[in-house]
C-alpha cells in the first residue's frame, strides 16, 4: 500500500492499494496553502490505512514552485523516516501522462502543460507506451503567450495534479525495473535568491 503525495500544483495526497485502489485522497487546488492543509490532509487519508501497514511513500517531484514542491517531498520524507518504509520519487508530468494514456485519451505524441507561474507553462512531450510513455523531450519552461502547440502533438494543460495517478506511475515504474529517481524537486528555473561571495577583510 503506498500514500502519494503532490505538491506541484494544489495539495493532494492519496491511500492506494497494490492493486491500484484507491483507498481515500483528499486535495485542493489552492496554490498557496500547502503547508496548512498538507497535516490535515495527511491525517485523515492515512486514517483509511486499517490493519495493511503502508509499504512505500510516493512524491511528486515537479515540475512546480519551489515552495509548494518542497512542502509535499518534506512531508514524503518525514513519514518514510518514520515508518522506515522508501521513498519513491515520480516526475507530477509522468503521473499525468500515464492516466492519458491507460484511459485511452493520449495516443501518439502528446504534451503535459502546467502553469509555472510568472506567465510561463512548463511543458514535457510524450510518446504515448505503456507500461510508461516515452519521455520525448524534457519539461522545460515557454513563456504563455509564445506557446503554441506543436504539430502532431496533442496537449493536454491540467491544473491539478491527483495523488493517485502518482502511486500507479510508482507501481509501473517498479513492475518495468526502471531505476528510481532521487527525491529531489524538478526546478526549470534558478532561485530568486543566490549565496554571495564573503568579501576579504584587508
Amino acid at each position: 500500500m503506498l500514500l502519494a503525495i503532490d505538491t506541484s500544483a494544489g495539495t493532494a495526497v492519496a491511500l492506494v492499494a497494490d492493486d491500484g485502489r484507491v483507498l481515500a485522497e483528499r486535495s485542493t487546488a489552492d496554490t498557496r496553502r500547502h503547508a496548512e492543509v498538507i497535516g490535515p490532509f495527511l491525517a485523515e487519508v492515512l486514517a483509511a490505512e486499517g490493519s495493511t501497514p503502508l509499504t512505500g511513500v510516493v512524491t511528486g517531484i515537479g515540475p512546480g514552485p519551489y515552495t509548494g514542491l518542497r512542502v509535499g517531498i518534506a512531508a514524503a520524507r518525514a513519514v518514510a523516516f518514520a515508518r522506515g518504509i522508501p521513498l519513491h520519487a515520480v516526475p507530477s508530468h509522468d503521473a499525468v501522462a500515464l492516466s492519458l494514456v491507460e484511459g485511452g485519451v493520449a495516443a501518439g505524441r502528446f504534451s503535459i502543460v502546467t502553469d509555472a507561474r510568472r506567465r510561463e507553462v512548463a511543458v514535457t512531450i510524450y510518446s504515448a507506451a505503456l507500461p510508461l510513455p516515452r519521455e520525448i523531450e524534457p519539461a522545460h519552461l515557454v513563456p504563455r503567450i509564445d506557446w503554441v502547440p506543436e504539430e502532431g502533438v496533442a496537449a493536454y494543460e491540467v491544473t491539478e495534479i491527483p495523488a493517485a495517478p502518482l502511486a500507479h506511475a510508482a507501481l509501473a515504474r517498479m513492475a518495468a525495473g526502471v531505476a528510481p529517481l532521487s527525491p529531489r524537486p524538478l526546478y526549470l528555473r534558478q532561485p530568486d535568491v543566490t549565496l554571495s561571495t564573503p568579501k576579504r577583510v584587508s
